[in-house]
């Protein structure tokens, strides 16, 4: 990750603190984030009604001392984020800390083997699916990130603006940019892919977190949904994750929607974990005790936020229609 700038906001004697501003993707698009180095790790500051520290590859890594990092902002007069946040990494479900404490719902598949996976954790329907795609031609199988790769994703990538009810953030790109903005973390992740004569058709950037495998990017062509892709792109990855040695496979989250069905179908479990939240300033007390500190989004009641979640896919639907009739 490339230093753009460097901010010297930091009196000298929080020797344990350096701020900087790096580039990074969010929502699929280069944007300028603060961070802040606190024994020799990289922590990000999300804006939003407060200001929220956390790690900046917290599926990756651990924080190696909260208290450590507790004290240093304690310390530091020149710079103080509202609330530090963090969580434990699967497996660790066991709660360590007294901090206030929220659980977060992830996505995990536990992993003995492809042959236990095939045989005990799934259904015969996904069996069927994965057969059928072999039926159908397409091979699934670890891949090089080389430019015939990126410009398969890139294909995939523009079939369409509205993807799952939403837009999607990797429509438009180039094959530059998405070469680029894919590159970065290649020394931790395998590409696994699905292929059709020739023709990349879906693929998987399977993240190495060590105690467990992640599914960093996981897509499938919109031309080729008939084929039951992303079935077969798992169980190829369930096996890339038993060839690794790692133990777990994690799809992030485990939310209440019809990819939740599609998890549970392949195997996968809700597994919760502990997040804790500090609040280091009179601003982050009041908003942990509002529940504003997961942001404005997430203090909107469940219900209305389905609403409000089911408004937005009819109204991209049809505005992808308009557009392709226009």
């Amino acid at each position: 990750m490339k230093v753009l700038s460097m901010v010297d906001t930091i009196p000298a004697s929080s020797a344990n603190l350096r701020l900087s501003q790096r580039e990074s993707l969010i929502k699929g698009q280069p944007a300028k984030i603060r961070c802040v180095e606190i024994d020799a790790q990289n922590y990000v500051l999300e804006r939003g009604p407060v200001t929220v520290l956390s790690l900046e590859d917290e599926w990756y890594e651990d924080v190696r001392d909260p208290e450590f990092v507790l004290e240093s902002l304690r310390s530091n007069r020149g710079f103080k984020p509202d609330i530090f946040s963090f969580w434990q990494r699967v497996p660790d479900t066991n709660k360590r800390y007294s901090y206030h404490t929220e659980w977060e719902d992830i996505a995990v598949l536990p992993i003995q083997s492809y042959e236990f996976w095939w045989n005990q954790q799934i259904k015969s329907r996904i069996r069927n699916l994965v057969r059928k795609t072999e039926k159908e031609g397409v091979v699934v199988k670890e891949a090089v990130y080389d430019d015939e790769f990126v410009r398969g994703m890139t294909d995939i990538f523009n079939e369409a603006p509205i993807r799952q009810g939403r837009q999607f953030w990797h429509y438009g790109k180039t094959s530059e940019e998405v070469k680029t903005q894919f590159s970065r973390y290649l020394h931790r992740e395998q590409m696994i892919g699905a292929y059709h004569e020739g023709e990349l058709i879906g693929f998987v950037m399977l993240g190495n977190a060590q105690r467990y495998g992640l599914t960093g990017q996981i897509i499938s062509s919109l031309k080729h949904r008939d084929k039951a892709i992303t079935n077969a792109l798992v169980a190829k990855t369930v096996q890339v994750c038993e060839r690794l040695k790692l133990p777990y496979l994690v799809y992030f989250f485990w939310t209440d929607d019809s990819l939740a069905e599609f998890k549970r179908r392949c195997g996968f479990e809700k597994m919760s974990i502990p997040r804790y939240f500090v609040p280091l300033t009179t601003k982050g007390r009041l908003a942990l005790r509002l529940g504003l500190h997961r942001g404005w989004k997430a203090a909107i009641p469940p219900q209305l936020k389905n609403r409000l979640k089911e408004y937005r896919r009819s109204w991209n639907e049809s505005k992808s229609v308009v557009e392709k009739e226009a």
